[in-house]
């Protein structure tokens, strides 16, 4: 029963449907837009829609349209697109839908058509569209463009095509059986790629709606090239300056060929061509892709100063196009050869007196530079006494030769260095040495190092004693050096230089060939000489002069008190004496010389050494005190005389002293009486024969000297005092000191006379008289005295 009830009800609204409400609105209308009154359109109460549950069913997935309850309007909840609800139906669009009401159910057809408006532009389906057209192409080709879309229908579709303006493009619009548009891009003038590669187009679709709408795109026609055109290069010619020696691998130029063509037709390969000579080849390089010529060999300034290369590209066209160029390279000269010195004629030994101005050597200098780095000058580098002569006519040869005496002794050689200098920045030298050596010529006197020799030689020389080596230099070579030495005779008292000493003729040793004594012989002078073997030889000389040194080898002989045999002296003194009485006075001389002779005294022995007192500079022994009554009556005193010498030597004396009760003679009054003894014994013949030697050249030298001195003085005056004259003034007083004095003269007189073979002795003269001297020749056994008193004459016992 319900089931038919319902089928019932169905079939009630079907027949109610039949009747088809249709409204139109246009497309894209806003929200709330009101279609129509529905309610007043369906014969619906407004009031009553809300009880009766009226609503849509639509047949659509989206709800774009509702009713208003209250007012019974059909209004818009969603905006529509005709375009996407109907995209199969671009000429009409209808959406339908029905209003159902429940209560009591009714159902009513409605359709809504949507109409279009103009609110999509035209667009196509590529913005871009790239052409390759080959620059070749004829006018009149043809080529197809994309076609636009425009989804609006009607007027508002696509109407015409435009193209942005050019002259070389035009576009035909054509309508296909559907009325559908195409467009094609028709070339209406030749084409040259290189003059526009690209060319950018814009097609233009317009609608007919209004406002017109309209939409564009991009058509790229790039040209495809074609090896039209050839290789260019900027210059011709180029014009390169550069520098020799430049490294391998220095960068002359670069060359830049274009052409106008692309791809492979602009691809360009370098390369010399057939007339760039082998020999330019081998120094330069060029780089096929790059066009970078290079250095690859030596580049000489002085080889070749320029260059010439023939370049040419060539395109990778299928049929290749080619350009050409020329190179010229200068090559600029650097200061890279250095000076070049040829000796010639080179003297290598010269003697040392050469003359100024004699040519050593002749000398060439080069260079292969040019310009200032091929101006060259030599010089010497030392101060040496050479210069260089530049020849007049031919500048580069020169002349050395000598510009001071030269002197082999002071220079023997020279290392002679020349230099060549040129002029480039920076210079550069060449030098060579020339060794010169100076040939000996015996042009220097042999020399001594001295202009004298004083040697000294001790008496008592062994015979053939080396004495000095007296050698001499000369500066000279070989046989101009050899030198001899003589001794230049000379003879002093009959005796010749070369009986004394000998010199080695070799070396210059000087001998004594014998023994000297100083008492005797003190010195010699002569000279020696030194003769070289040059021819003509050459000799100098110089002065000796020999002193014989004395050495101590003469005892002191004691000469007063004066003893006849053995060394006893017997002497008396009252005992009355007073103390500091001279009691007695021992004198001694010594034959050496200086301090060897220089005599001092002294008690080897004293029976009462509080009694005597002995001064040991004059020898004088005095009483220190008075004699008492317990004093012995006899004494005896032991003096020695020593000298000073090394190692000393002395002699003694042995003197008895008696004291006397009554007086005795004063002792200036006792006469000492000739003593006989053998003067020319064996102990003293040689000490005799030397003091004799001494005292007779000492007594020489004071006549001498006092006859010069006479000569200065008037007739009338008097002879004055001296050690050589045979009276000397003595005050006979007994306690007179200047008894030494007078004693030393009376020694010297006593060796005088001994030397002659007489027997000396002294003996006291009268008050206010002077002392005597008495000498008695041995042969006649007669004595001589001298002195203010009258001679006498006495026989020895």
């Amino acid at each position: 029963m319900a089931f038919w009830i319902r089928v019932f009800v169905l079939c009630a609204a079907w027949g109610a449907a039949l009747s088809v409400t249709r409204y139109s609105i246009p497309e894209e209308m806003e929200r709330g837009s009101v279609v129509a009154n529905l309610a007043a359109d369906l014969g619906l109460e407004p009031g009553g829609l809300a009880q009766r549950k009226v609503k849509l069913d639509i047949f659509h997935s989206k709800k774009y349209l509702d009713v208003n309850k209250r007012t019974g309007e059909l209004i818009i909840v969603e905006t529509m697109d005709r375009e996407y609800l109907c995209p199969s139906k671009p000429s009409s669009c209808l959406l339908k839908l029905d209003v159902v009401v429940e209560s009591p159910l009714r159902i009513f057809n409605i359709e809504l058509v949507i109409t279009d408006i103009n609110d999509n532009a035209p667009h196509f389906r590529r913005d871009r569209v790239e052409l390759d057209v080959s620059e070749s192409a004829t006018p009149g080709e043809r080529f197809s463009l994309p076609n636009a879309v425009d989804p609006d229908v009607g007027t508002n579709s696509i109407k015409t095509y435009k193209l942005s303006p050019t002259q070389h493009f035009a576009i035909e619009i054509q309508t296909g059986a559907d009325g559908s548009q195409y467009v094609d891009l028709v070339l209406s003038k030749s084409l040259d790629r290189e003059e526009t590669a690209v060319h950018n187009l814009v097609l233009t679709a317009e609608d007919g709606g209004k406002p017109v709408r309209s939409g564009t795109a991009n058509i790229v026609v790039r040209l495809q090239d074609t090896n039209d055109n050839a290789p260019q290069f900027e210059r011709q010619i180029y014009t390169i300056n550069m520098t020799e020696n430049s490294p391998i691998g220095t960068r002359v130029v670069k060359l830049d060929a274009t052409d106008a063509d692309e791809g492979s037709n602009s691809e360009l390969v370098y390369s010399f061509t057939l007339y760039t000579s082998e020999k330019t080849q081998d120094v330069f390089a060029i780089h096929p892709d790059t066009g970078e010529i290079t250095v690859k060999g030596t580049v000489d300034f002085e080889d070749v100063k320029f260059y010439e290369m023939h370049i040419e590209a060539r395109d990778k066209g299928t049929h290749p196009l080619l350009g050409q160029c020329k190179v010229i390279v200068h090559v600029t000269d650097v200061n890279d050869n250095h000076p070049e010195i040829t000796l010639q004629s080179v003297k290598n030994t010269v003697n040392e007196d050469v003359p100024v101005g004699t040519g050593v050597a002749l000398v060439t200098i080069g260079d292969r530079d040019t310009g200032d780095n091929g101006k060259v000058h030599l010089f010497i580098r030392d101060s040496i006494p050479f210069v260089l002569k530049q020849s007049p006519d031919r500048p580069m040869h020169y002349e050395l030769v000598v510009a001071k005496p030269l002197d082999r002794e002071s220079v023997p050689e020279y290392e002679i260095t020349l230099i060549a200098r040129d002029s480039g920045k920076p210079p550069l030298s060449d030098n060579q040495t020339i060794s010169l050596h100076l040939l000996d010529v015996n042009d220097n006197v042999p020399q001594f190092p001295q202009s004298s020799y004083t040697i000294r030689v001790a008496e008592n020389n062994a015979p053939g004693a080396l004495l000095s080596s007296l050698s001499a230099f000369d500066p000279d070579l070989h046989e101009n050096q050899y030198l001899v030495y003589f001794i230049l005779e000379k003879e002093v008292a009959n005796t010749s230089m070369s009986m004394l000493f000998s010199i080695n003729p070799e070396n210059g040793n000087l001998y004594a060939l014998k023994t000297f004594d100083y008492e005797m012989e003190r010195e010699f002078f002569f000279h020696i000489e030194a003769r070289d073997s040059g021819s003509p030889p050459l000799s100098s000389n110089v002065s000796v002069h020999i002193l014989v040194v004395d050495q101590n080898d003469n005892a002191p002989v004691i000469v007063s008190p004066w003893r006849a045999h053995g060394s006893l002296v017997e002497e008396k003194i009252p005992r009355s004496t007073e103390k500091g009485s001279l009691v007695a006075k021992v004198i001694a001389l010594d034959g050496d010389s200086v301090h060897n002779s220089r005599i001092s005294y002294q008690f080897l022995q004293v029976s009462d050494a509080s009694l005597f007192s002995l001064d040991q500079y004059n020898g004088e022994i005095r009483t220190a005190r008075m004699f008492s009554y317990k004093d012995w009556r006899h004494h005896r005193l032991v003096v020695a005389a020593k000298d000073n010498g090394q190692p000393p030597l002395s002699a003694t004396v042995t003197i008895k002293l008696s004291t006397v009760e009554t007086a005795v003679k004063a002792y200036s009054d006792m006469s000492e009486v000739p003593l006989e003894y053998d003067i020319f014994s064996d102990l003293n013949l040689y000490l005799v024969i030397g003091l004799g030697s001494v005292s007779f050249l000492l007594l020489i030298t004071i006549l001498v000297t006092i006859v010069l001195k006479c000569q200065k003085v008037k007739p009338s005056m008097a002879v004055p005092n001296g050690r050589n004259s045979v009276l000397s003034e003595r005050n006979s007083t007994l306690a007179d000191s200047t008894l030494v004095s007078n004693d030393a003269y009376w020694y010297s007189m006593f060796l005088a006379e001994t030397r002659k073979g007489k027997l000396v002795v002294r003996q006291p003269a009268p008050k206010g008289s002077r002392y005597m001297v008495s000498s008695i020749p041995r042969s006649t056994g007669m004595s001589e005295t001298s002195g203010s008193a009258p001679s006498t004459l006495q026989y020895p016992k």
